[in-house]
């Protein structure tokens, strides 16, 4: 544009000076608006112009706000910096200067009725995130714009044209599409679902986004990788061409590149439109040109793909690096959701393995209790049939051995009994049969069998069992079971003081603790006190005997009753046990409720517990061998014999009485002690027992040079080669 040309008129003059001005300010924008061929367009050269039009191009060229105005009659297309830069593409600078509809002939069907209304009516139009096919990249593109058309008048006041305001949102709406389908992709959960199971729930959310995803095929490799099966799919139909039930990758197929599929790649696989007819479109009127082909990889990347999963691409996006991005995101989440259901089910099954050899296991119990239970019946009887027999005395040496067998095999019923009641209640056969009772009566007199065990062991025994408000439902001979172990735990645990059982109620409750000031046990052994076969290790005890299910029976004899059981314990001061049981009888089935009061005899339920108390408070009885001489004395060998158990101590000590002189300890501790002040000549000692156990005695004696070369010889129950080689590899003789 030439200055000079601008006429002298004064109005006209300075808008054209302005709007040339402004023009010249306005970048490339303004620069290639100057170079446009004005004077073949309707509105003429810019001198011309009324000053509306130069007062309206100023606005628009200097605003950072993306803007375009149309004006005149075949509404000419002036536009800015920002919507240059931000929405016309390659349409820029062709369509400077162009009719409206020629700029945006693609969508002129949805824009064009707007601008008409504008014009016509003068009243601005709103459309947020409006839909709009753009042709400004080479290609037909997906776009959302948030925009306004405001009328423009001239210099009368007539309309002549239309101010557009715009803010293109696509990357927006695309993205938060984009981020709905992975945050409810993420939301599936995988429990109690195998892999194929958790992508069929899987794909619900890839067919709820068809825009981005316009059909989908998952696909998991077959145990040869050559193969792959179909598994689940979006927006086309099983019977489609590009969707095979089974892709065999040793054969060259038209369709998904199998065999060029490695960890981790993506391939795209164009003119998919022209491979197939009559694709799924997805959400839109057309078919996808592009899919890409996306593996689902294992977490090891050592290990092969899951499968890979096919997506139909939108055709009207770009399928760019974020494009792939979301795709791979897609890709990791399923992979990881079949990771998980591949664990769980992995899970599944070792657990199905574990209950399938606890339930063999609790038969296994079962049966060779049974088993056992009549040649200990056939050992017990005979044994106490002598030992009574009074016209037929026994000598006092064969009296002994019959004693010991005696209460050795009562020793065993007891544990195979406890076995085949624990099992029992594992396989949910318990015979159980509740009825209302006195509870604090029956508990008392429980309690009140353990008064002479406690009396020989030199501790305090007190029962505090005051009647309650109510009956209580208990099966007899299980509440017997509850009480009774729990005082055998006691004794076997206390050494000083006593015990203590009370009886009381809290509410609906009714409750029963057993308290003792016994060695206690530590906070991390506390919450597996009630678990099966567990001991706590090291604990000193009266003995290290036992199956290690006491507690564990009674926590399953409290649940059958409705209740639980507790500890609170601190070490050195002692524990309570407390078991909880409700009043009444709702909890309970009706066919567990006793149709008549059941008689049980509390001598016979507690003489299995006082016999094995009694057992651990024997005195340890010497040989009854005649008393040797001084000389013998210093000629035979001393040796220490080290058992926890009394009758074992016993039996050893009369086997080696004739040529040795003997000497005995109940553990490794009270052995270690005596070693250090008298040396013996040998140490014969048991492997398992409370306190200090038989290798711990072994190392303290090795550690001490004053014990160091005394010979040690094991005794042990563990059988096989491995306990021999661990006792010879602790330095046992």
């Amino acid at each position: 544009m030439n200055e000079s040309a601008i006429p002298e008129a004064g109005g006209d003059r300075a808008a054209a000076l302005d709007v040339v001005e402004a023009l010249r300010r306005a970048g490339d924008v303004g620069r290639d608006l100057l170079k446009v061929d004005w004077g073949s367009t309707p509105l003429g050269v810019p001198e011309s112009w009324p000053r509306s039009l130069s007062t309206m191009v100023r606005v628009v060229v200097s605003s950072r706000f993306a803007m375009w105005m149309a004006w005149g009659p075949e509404l000419t297309f002036f536009c800015n910096e920002a919507y240059r830069r931000d929405t016309l593409g390659t349409k820029y600078p062709w369509a400077l200067g162009r009719p409206a509809h020629e700029v945006w002939a693609e969508i002129w069907d949805d824009i064009g009725p707007r601008i008409e209304a504008v014009l016509r009516t003068g009243v601005a139009t709103w459309d947020e995130s409006l839909l709009l096919f753009l042709e400004r990249s080479g290609y037909v593109e997906e776009t959302y714009h948030t925009f306004s058309y405001s009328p423009l008048t001239d210099d009368a006041g007539a309309i002549v044209g239309m101010l557009c305001v715009v803010s293109e949102g696509t990357e927006q709406v695309v993205g938060e599409r984009r981020m709905a389908t992975l945050r409810e992709l993420g939301s599936e959960s995988t429990a109690g679902r195998d892999d194929r199971e958790y992508l069929r729930a899987a794909s619900r959310h890839l067919a709820a986004n068809s825009q981005s995803l316009p059909f989908t095929l998952v696909y998991l490799f077959g145990e040869d990788e050559q193969s792959a099966d179909l598994i689940c799919s979006t927006g086309i139909s099983a019977d489609h061409p590009a969707a095979p039930l089974t892709l065999d990758g040793s054969r060259e197929l038209p369709w998904w590149p199998l065999p060029e599929l490695r960890q981790g790649e993506t391939v795209i696989v164009d003119g998919i439109d022209s491979s197939f007819k009559d694709l799924p479109t997805g959400f839109w009127e057309k078919p996808p040109t592009q899919a890409a082909v996306l593996t689902l990889p294992h977490p090891l990347q050592s290990e092969r793909p899951y499968g890979f999963l096919v997506v139909g691409a939108n055709r009207y996006r770009p399928l760019d690096d974020q494009y792939l991005s979301f795709l791979g995101l897609i890709a990791a989440q399923l992979a990881s959701g079949i990771s998980s259901s591949r664990a769980y089910g992995e899970e599944r099954r070792r657990a199905e393995e574990l209950a399938e050899l606890d339930r063999a296991k609790t038969a296994f119990f079962t049966n060779v209790s049974h088993e056992l239970r009549t040649p200990l019946t056939l050992l017990i009887g005979p044994a106490e049939d002598a030992l009574a027999d009074a016209e037929q005395d026994l000598p006092e040496p064969q009296r002994h051995r019959l004693e010991m067998i005696a209460r050795n095999g009562e020793r065993l019923l007891k544990l195979v009994n406890t076995l085949l009641d624990f099992s029992r209640l594992e396989s949910g056969r318990a015979d159980s049969s509740f009825e209302a009772i006195d509870l604090a009566r029956y508990t008392a007199e429980l309690a009140s069998m353990f008064d002479s065990a406690f009396a020989r062991a030199g501790l305090r025994f007190e029962i505090d069992c005051p009647e309650l408000p109510e009956p209580v439902f208990v099966d007899r001979e299980m509440w017997a079971k509850i009480v009774l172990n729990l005082l055998s735990n006691a004794l076997k645990f206390t050494f000083t003081g006593g015990v203590t059982v009370r009886l009381g109620h809290d509410g609906d409750t009714a409750w029963l603790a057993v308290a003792d000031t016994g060695t206690g046990v530590d906070p991390i052994q506390q919450t597996r006190l009630f678990e099966r076969f567990h001991r706590v290790p090291g604990a000193r005890g009266r003995t290290h005997e036992g199956s290690g299910i006491g507690l564990a029976l009674v926590a399953e004899l409290a649940e059958l009753h409705g209740g639980r059981v507790q500890v609170q314990s601190t070490p050195g001061v002692g524990s309570t046990f407390t078991v909880e049981v409700p009043f009444g009888h709702a909890h309970l089935a009706d066919e567990k409720l006793a149709s008549e009061r059941r008689e049980i005899s509390v001598e016979r339920e507690a003489a299995d517990f006082l016999a094995e108390a009694n057992r651990w408070l024997l005195p340890t009885e010497e040989p009854s061998a005649p008393a040797p001489s001084d000389a013998e004395i210093r000629e035979r060998p001393r040796v220490l014999v080290v058992d926890d158990n009394a009758d074992m101590r016993d039996y050893v000590t009369a086997l080696l009485a004739d040529e040795y002189l003997v000497a005995t300890a109940s553990d490794g501790a009270e052995a270690l002690r005596m070693a250090r002040t008298d040396p013996p000549d040998l140490v014969l000692t048991d492997v398992t027992m409370p306190v200090l156990d038989g290798f711990g005695l072994l190392a303290a004696l090795h550690g001490d040079p004053a014990t160091l070369q005394i010979p040690v010889v094991m005794l042990s129950a563990r059988a096989g080669e491995e306990g021999v080689v661990e006792g010879l590899e602790a330095g046992a003789d």
